[in-house]
């Protein structure tokens, strides 16, 4: 590290660029992980409502407005923390990945059953046991996966930093 002062926008191209994320985490009645399919991402193909945010948009507020614009639902703040996230950039992306993951509580079946889909993001929505999620994606994502169910159970908020691209 330099001892030499830098202005401020100096200062700022020397520091590494990271994009934000926000999403939701819910899980059915029996504490089963509810998770929508991407049509977009053959790599990560199960996933949570969220999305990265809108310039001036905080992780709560990006978490919130994909939810519903994914799904239809309409989650109560205040949040619940339940998990930080954080990924190194890669050959496919060259920017860090920060984002938090929220408690969405538990869905009911009245619930699940009115799950709206945007088409262009997901096409379907899945809650299986745990254990199940294993086969259907990476090995890292459903270690996140348990880091998330195992901050619910606890009732303490977890930190994942292996979401890297290149992982």
């Amino acid at each position: 590290m330099s001892s030499t002062w830098l202005p401020p926008e100096e200062y700022a191209t020397t520091l590494p660029k990271a994009t934000v994320f926000g999403s939701v985490f819910f899980t059915d009645a029996y504490d089963r992980p509810v998770h929508l399919h991407a049509v977009y991402s053959a790599e990560h193909p199960w996933q949570w409502p969220g999305g990265t945010a809108e310039p001036g948009e905080r992780p709560w507020d990006t978490a919130a407005r994909e939810t519903a614009e994914e799904t239809g639902l309409v989650v109560p703040g205040p949040p619940k923390l339940l998990a930080a996230i954080f990924g190194l950039p890669g050959t496919a992306w060259p920017f860090a990945t920060s984002g938090l993951v929220f408690d969405g509580g538990r869905l009911t079946e009245q619930q699940l059953t009115n799950i709206t889909l945007a088409p262009e993001e997901h096409d379907e929505v899945r809650v299986l046991p745990l254990e199940d999620w294993r086969g259907l994606m990476p090995e890292r994502d459903f270690a996140r996966l348990t880091a998330v169910m195992e901050a619910r159970r606890t009732g303490v908020a977890g930190y994942y930093d292996t979401w890297d691209w290149d992982g």
